[in-house]
């Protein structure tokens, strides 16, 4: 999961995710950001709305997104469209990896592909090739109340939801 700083957006979505597969999840779920301040801990009100979702992570610090964790990433979910123009500045080899999250709720399902295997779903999806719209992102509560976080941690809920049963398939 990947939103800009990784104090907000990517730290939820990626707790929620962690939480839907379980202890025993077939997949690693990690957060970083691509402007990140490194070590910084989540803020509160983040950590507010994830406990509204009975989650936490008094562990978290802030990380940036880097060529070992690309590497290691079968998949890669970003939140706006800078966080796309990032990658293709920063880490060009990301791209075929990397699509927002909606986008990949939306067409992971739609994949002609009979294999159970995330790398091959991604691989048919041909993310490097999209271009990002609107309707794509989720909002960045970073500057707003707690109301913001909150919004945004439902938001993130439905779409991981609806995420899992695909990465289940």
């Amino acid at each position: 999961m990947v939103c800009t700083g990784n104090a907000a957006r990517s730290v939820m979505a990626a707790l929620l995710l962690r939480d839907r597969l379980g202890e025993n999840g077939a997949v690693t779920v990690e957060s970083a950001g691509t402007l990140v301040i490194p070590d910084q801990p989540m803020s509160i009100r983040t950590r507010s709305a994830l406990e509204r979702h009975g989650l936490r992570d008094p562990f978290h610090r802030s990380k940036q997104l880097d060529e070992a964790l690309v590497d290691r990433s079968t998949l890669i979910l970003t939140m706006e469209e800078s966080h796309g123009q990032w990658m293709r500045r920063r880490l060009p080899a990301a791209l075929k990896l990397s699509g927002s999250l909606k986008r990949v709720v939306a067409e992971l399902p739609a994949t002609a592909s009979t294999s159970s295997d995330l790398a091959a779903r991604v691989a048919e999806l041909n993310l490097a090739e999209h271009t990002f719209e609107p309707w794509e992102e989720v909002i960045d509560p970073g500057s707003g109340t707690q109301d913001a976080f909150d919004s945004c941690i439902d938001e993130l809920a439905l779409l991981i939801d609806a995420l899992v049963v695909e990465l289940k398939r």
